[in-house]
């Protein structure tokens, strides 16, 4: 059946109606890309499919897109959307019904099939399928026009338990854990950290990729140091964890795994720069378009300076981002912080 969305009642449909349309488009999005892995091998879904202009698209990755444009193929020409996606034709963004005008458009939504695509190919980890729907206000549509935001886990094969968060704005987050085997159920709560310190938590300084490892640790080193004093000796009093996913960072702060997260990538532009060297691989509008979820359950994200994140839906642009699980945590990590960026930037 093609995906329909509801008829527009007055000039914009409630995010609430669209719910149903985003789930039923991830759970096929999951079922797709968990097939595709048990039917292939490592080496197959690891292959590079294409260089992005933002980033590299694996062979898994393809798996995504195809169900991603199939579903929305169908839609209602009273309802067309602007749909934003990696990989599509078009600089990432696609007028659906064809035919229809980006300005007719009564929704943009924003779309990462799959968030973790590294750790999904070789089976370590599971990635995330994103979606951010925001009122169709033209490009200049932001993160924070976000309405609905629903993020799905794509599970590992080994692996009978997978878990999808929702949120409207002003409404809270939800969420579900699905048995794969059974095909119960059931909700799960969302209750970020209430832990005032990082001291024997996790809280992490993203540095997925060489290139700027060395400053990215340092300033890590430096925050510890300043948060929690001198750094016992054969003590570990704080852990990290490079969950190669920005939606899958977000989830780790909202249940209440992870108390702080700093994704500080582009900000380093300026050094390597000096050293000859082109910027990393950052994180994109699409892989925070959930960060809605994360906000309504309790968990404060801000850009790097400590502002609102903002930034178009778009496939374009780096984003720095900040996620702190409570205020306590922010009140003892915010200054500390921009303390050592500016050190490190000076």
């Amino acid at each position: 059946m093609p995906a329909q969305l509801p008829p527009p009642a007055g000039e914009l449909l409630a995010a609430c109606q669209l719910l149903p349309l985003i789930r039923e488009l991830h759970e096929r999005l999951r079922e797709a890309v968990v097939a595709a892995c048990e039917q292939a091998a490592v080496e197959e879904l690891a292959q590079v499919d294409r260089e992005g202009a933002e980033d590299t698209l694996y062979a898994v990755d393809r798996v995504g897109e195809e169900e991603l444009l199939s579903f929305f193929a169908g839609l209602d020409r009273r309802s067309p959307i602007v749909l934003v996606a990696e990989g599509l034709s078009g600089g990432g963004q696609v007028v659906l019904p064809a035919g229809c005008a980006a300005e007719e458009a009564l929704w943009r939504v924003i779309v990462d099939p799959i968030d973790g695509t590294r750790g999904l190919m070789y089976q370590k980890r599971s990635a995330w399928i994103l979606t951010g729907v925001a009122p169709n206000w033209g490009p200049h549509t932001d993160l924070q026009d976000i309405e609905l935001a629903v993020q799905t886990e794509i599970p590992l094969v080994k692996q009978h338990l997978c878990d999808t968060l929702w949120a409207i704005k002003g409404q809270g987050a939800r969420a579900e854990r699905l048995n794969r085997l059974t095909g119960e159920r059931y909700a799960i709560p969302l209750r970020p950290s209430t832990a005032s310190t990082i001291k024997h938590g996790f809280a992490t300084v993203v540095r997925f990729f060489p290139g700027a490892r060395e400053w990215l640790a340092a300033l890590d080193d430096e925050l510890a140091r300043a948060v929690l004093g001198p750094l016992p000796s054969g003590r570990a009093v704080c852990f990290e964890d490079q969950y190669i996913s920005s939606g899958g960072q977000l989830y780790e702060l909202a249940v209440g795994h992870d108390r702080f997260v700093a994704d500080l990538r582009p900000l380093m532009a300026p050094l390597l720069a000096r050293r000859g060297q082109g910027p990393l691989v950052c994180s994109h509008p699409y892989d925070l378009c959930t960060e809605l979820i994360a906000r309504e359950a309790g968990v404060i994200v801000t850009d790097a300076q400590g502002g609102p994140l903002q930034a178009r839906l778009s496939v374009e642009g780096d984003v720095a981002w900040v996620g702190y699980a409570n205020p306590a945590l922010r009140a003892g990590l915010e200054h500390p912080l921009q303390q050592a960026l500016a050190r490190l930037l000076a």
